[in-house]
Parts: structure tokens; sequence; C-alpha cells
């Protein structure tokens, strides 16, 4: 059996197909590692942009049960935010001046006003200015959707003297209390949960003061959203009522005319019982020594009388 022929370099014919074959392997296996590097990178991409979308949630979550408090106190900016479509919430306040007749008859319809309207009255003084007049101060709360027609009919009951009126929108507070109490509300279930798990002393000693902390913010936080509510709810109204001066246009005009025939006569009698009035004081000073004086003549003319019979029987 013979040899196969060699090359001038000692190498058989067959060797570079062979080398050919091991190179396209290679590449293939190449070809294939760099779709496997592509696939686990675009795996470890989409892992890493999980990893980054779930991240804000576990700091929220770190941030909940490490720092709860000042997540509580604070709020969510974005909770806070009033909402567009929500209804606005406005305190309405009104005060009238008006000039009446009688201002208890006024302020006894201004009561009848106020609850034909659904409101009530808030406060009401009555006070006499002088003897011939009164004054009133009537607060009235009214619904807010009653609110124009009430002071339209308080005005309408005598002479207006003043009229003013605010507005005051408050929409933003009342979204703002909103959110930090429903925020304080879990923030004292989520204090009670730790304190059902707590099992030192110290530990429930701390958070039984941290809980009391935080339902009396929480307290404060409803009692003011209930001023909010009660101040939007019902609208105020101040009304002052007053009565004018009695015969004040009578005697203007007769300061203008000047004195008459029944001043003059009004006037006269006035002088003539004050000198009828002193004559009387007079006499009743002097009385005491008329009396004696009359007395002392009666007796020297019984003397005299007497003087007198004597003297011509001696003759």
């Amino acid at each position: 059996m013979q040899a196969a022929p060699t090359t001038r370099t000692g190498r058989r014919p067959g060797r570079p197909a062979a080398r050919r074959t091991h190179t396209a392997l290679a590449a293939g296996l190449l070809t294939a590692v760099l779709a496997l590097s592509g696939c686990g990178a675009a795996d470890d991409s989409g892992a890493s942009t999980d990893k980054r979308a779930a991240a804000p949630a576990q700091r929220n979550e770190a941030g909940a049960t490490a720092g709860g408090a000042k997540e509580d106190a604070g709020g969510s900016a974005a909770a806070r935010k009033p909402n567009p479509s929500a209804a606005a919430h406005v305190i309405r306040t009104a005060s009238l001046s008006v000039e009446v007749k009688s201002a208890p008859e006024a302020a006894a319809a201004a009561r009848v006003t106020a609850e034909a309207a659904g409101g009530l009255i808030a406060d009401e003084k009555t006070e006499q200015v002088d003897a011939a007049r009164a004054s009133s101060h009537v607060v009235l709360r009214v619904p807010q959707g009653e609110y124009d027609n009430v002071l339209r009919e308080l005005s309408g009951t005598g002479k207006l003297l003043s009229r003013t009126s605010t507005a005051k929108d408050v929409t933003d507070q009342v979204v703002d209390v909103e959110s930090r109490i429903a925020s304080q509300r879990t923030s004292v279930a989520r204090v009670r949960k730790l304190m059902d798990r707590a099992d030192e002393l110290s530990d429930v000693v701390a958070l039984e003061g941290e809980l009391s902390s935080r339902q009396a913010a929480l307290e404060s936080m409803l009692a003011e959203q209930a001023s909010l509510k009660d101040r939007t709810a019902l609208a105020t109204i101040t009304l002052n009522l007053s009565e004018p001066k009695a015969h004040g246009k009578a005697d203007a005009a007769d300061d203008k005319d000047g004195p008459g025939f029944l001043d003059a006569l009004s006037g006269g009698w006035h002088v003539f019982v004050t000198v009828v009035k002193w004559l009387a004081m007079a006499l009743g000073a002097a009385a005491p020594f008329l009396a004696v004086a009359a007395v002392a003549l009666v007796l020297w003319r019984l003397l005299r009388r007497r003087g007198g019979k004597a003297g011509p029987d001696g003759g």
C-alpha cells in the first residue's frame, strides 16, 4: 500500500479542506455565543428595568416603615393637590345696618326669615338706647344656597344704612386637611399594629407615647375639618337694627320757624306758676311771724278798749 503523495512542505494535500471546516465551525460557535450573550444582555436589561421600576416602591415601603411619622405629618404632595372637578368650598360673610321703626319686631322677623331658609340664629341681643328707642344685634347662619335671598330680604326691612359682604375660597385648605387626616389615620393604625407585636415593656411605653401624640394630632385635624365644614355649609350674616330719633324732624322745623303763640302761652304760664310758687314759699316763711304779730295786735286792741272804758268812770 503506497503512501499518499506529499508537497514540498511535507504536508498532505487534504489539510486545507479540513482547516476550512474547522474555521466554519468556530465561526458558527462564535455566532451562537454572541447571540446567547445578546439574549442575556436583553434579559439583564429587562431585569434591571424591573428593578428600577420596583425601587421606588421598595423605597416608599422602607420610608413608610422607618419614617412613618414624617410622611404622615407632611403627607403626599400629589395627594394634597386639589381636584379640578371637586366642588368649591367658600366661606361667605355679610354685615348689614338697617334703620327700622321697631327693632324688636324687625329682629323677630329676621329670626323667622332665617328659620324659613333652613338656618338658625347664632346670637341675638336687644337693648334700650333711651326712653324712646331700642336697638338689636342679630347673627344669622343660613345655607349657602339661600344666602343671596336672605340677604336681599333683610336689606329691604327698612332703610339700609350700610352693607358689606366677603367670600373666601378655602377649597385648597379643605382638600389638604382631608389628605392629612387620611395619612394620620393610617399612621395611627400602623402604630397600633406595632404595639400588638411589641414584647418589650420599653417598646410598649414608647409606642403608647407615639400613639397618644398621633391621636392628638388627628383630633386636631378633625376639629379643623369640622370647623371648615360648618363655615362653608352655612353663611354668616350680622344684622344691626336701629330706630330713628323720635320727633327729630318736628324739632328741626320748630327751630327754623322760631317761637309761636303756643310757645309764648306756655312760657307765660310757666312764669305765672313760678311766681305763685315763690309767693307761697314767702308766705309760708313769714307765717309764724305774722301769727305772733296778729296775736299781739289783738291783745293791744283789747287792752286799749279796757283802758278807754275805765277812764270816763273814774272822772
